[in-house]
């Protein structure tokens, strides 16, 4: 079985998921087969396995850190928000059911045996296993019945290192408070303190660095420096969101409230002279090159607030000048004539669309979960550049989205009778019945699609910058890497190298019963 160490925080965003994918790089460069586990993430973006299974994106980046496939044995339990008391409750990559969240802090202790069930079957195929918490585990009013800090830690025997966040300020209250606020048999578990995001001449922190292991009796392991890294990190406290100002090629991402799978565009944020910029107010939004539609956890309440708040006016502006519009999933639908929901999977009713493409979607209990292997077909327009790239990717969604004449999905993609003119099929993915379907649809420089990750997969970001760039007489100023995917292998290389120099690996080692490589 393997050898397990806990990775929690003081609070959300200290930098957990960072350093437990770290961790497992390290681990595996020293030559061991590591896997990452996290028993419960909250998150609205996720992943879909080769099972068809649904994970959250955090574990996926942690077992790409590990070299190994990523498998919902690593997050047995994903809540997605569908508001501000409630969540999606998803068990082994299948939907439980939606909860309030009193409902769930009752109901997660009947969870305890799937967690155990999805940790053992980790625990025989690694030698080490590096376990992520969630939030913090002083909030003493959710402690009872813990399934993710410490009452996880006891449940698997684990030691804790824990981390702390001193860009936010107050790090040394951090980690002394959350130390002095776990039972003696808690605090007996932590092994070491982590100063996460330091900023600076670390020679200056020594003196509260020894203060701080004289109160709490424990060591500190390390002091992470501030590093600029371009992975993902968690998606309620990113700060992606933050305002950044139009560059040469601007792309703006609409944040809708329940915004989800934002991860579709971090490809772009790596290319000089483009911007990426999140936006949630009309004054915003200005005169981009391409208007990003995302993913959203409730299609139809997103596309009111869209409407409500002006945005949807502003966009349709910009696109009678030439802006060019990309709906992903939520967005997708949106652009459509009509989103309806029969059976009440998200508020009811029907809603009208923004009426760009001529597709329907209905929503329906039974989430499409796939992974998607296909190609762009031919592209008019804008982005004709991009017809024959390949499309890597996944769906995950609620809704069937058919062309306003037909009843199914829209089509397949050797019998286009049902496809109305001047519209054309956006991609094409190859089905398990081994026929071709159609994954998107384009109307001018209208695009929609399902498949989240479809500009990850080869040269299709730089190819679609390079379209708008010609748009505009502008030359694509080359980026400093050729392949995304050697960029995220070398990024997660440059963590952990971070993480080798910033913690003292002999006690991380030791805290594993192990001796140091």
């Amino acid at each position: 079985m393997a050898k397990a160490i806990m990775i929690q925080g003081t609070m959300s965003g200290a930098g957990k998921s960072l350093v437990t994918a770290g961790l497992c790089r390290v681990f595996r460069q020293d030559g061991f087969r590591v896997m990452p586990f996290k028993s419960q993430n909250m998150a609205l973006n996720s992943f879909i396995t080769e099972e068809g299974l649904e994970m959250g994106r955090a574990q996926v980046l942690q077992a790409e850190a590990a070299g190994v496939k990523p498998s919902v044995d690593m997050n047995p339990i994903l809540l997605k928000p569908t508001g501000d008391t409630g969540s999606q409750v998803i068990v082994h990559g299948e939907v439980l059911g939606n909860m309030s969240a009193a409902d769930y802090f009752v109901f997660r202790k009947n969870l305890i045996p799937e967690i155990r069930k999805a940790y053992d079957r980790l625990a025989a195929q690694a030698d080490i296993i590096v376990v992520e918490g969630a939030g913090s585990p002083a909030e003493i009013n959710l402690k009872e019945n813990d399934i993710v800090n410490m009452g996880l830690a006891k449940l698997l025997d684990a030691p804790v290192l824990l981390v702390g966040d001193i860009d936010r300020g107050g790090v040394f209250a951090q980690l002394y408070g959350t130390v002095g606020l776990l039972s003696p048999e808690e605090q007996a578990r932590v092994k070491g303190l982590i100063i996460n995001k330091f900023r600076g001449d670390v020679t200056i922190l020594e003196p509260g660095l020894r203060m701080l292991e004289e109160k709490t009796g424990k060591p500190v392991a390390g002091v992470i420096p501030w590093t600029r890294l371009q992975l993902e990190d968690e998606d309620s406290l990113t700060d992606r969101f933050r305002q950044r100002k139009a560059e040469r090629i601007d792309l703006a991402v609409i944040r809708f409230p329940r915004i989800s799978n934002f991860t579709d565009f971090d490809v772009f944020e790596n290319f000089p002279g483009v911007s990426l910029r999140y936006v949630e107010h009309a004054g915003q939004l200005g005169s981009p090159d391409l208007i990003f539609l995302p993913g959203s956890k409730n299609t139809m309440e997103d596309l009111r607030w869209f409407r409500e708040s002006g945005l949807e006016a502003a966009a349709l502006k910009a696109h009678e000048k030439g802006t060019i519009l990309f709906g992903i999933c939520g967005g997708f639908q949106m652009l459509g004539r009509e989103v309806s929901d029969p059976e009440g999977v998200e508020a009811g009713g029907r809603i009208r669309g923004i009426g760009l493409l001529p597709v329907k979607t209905v929503l329906a209990g039974q989430k499409v979960r796939r992974q998607v292997t296909g190609k762009m077909l031919k592209i008019q327009g804008g982005l004709a550049p991009l017809s024959g790239k390949p499309v890597e990717g996944y769906e995950i969604h609620m809704g069937r989205t058919a062309f306003a004449s037909a009843e199914t999905e829209p089509c397949s993609v050797p019998d286009r009778q049902e496809q109305p003119e001047p519209v054309t099929v956006l991609s094409a993915r190859q089905a398990a019945d081994g026929k071709t379907w159609c994954d998107g649809v384009q109307a001018g420089n209208v695009f929609g699609t399902y498949v989240h990750g479809i500009f990850d997969a080869g040269d299709t970001a730089k190819t679609l910058l390079k379209a708008l760039a010609a748009r505009k007489g502008l030359d694509l100023e080359e980026p400093g890497f050729s392949d995304y995917q050697k960029f995220r292998e070398e990024q997660l290389d440059l963590l952990a190298d971070t993480i080798r120099k910033s913690l003292d690996m002999k006690l991380v080692y030791e805290c594993l019963g192990m001796e140091t490589i």
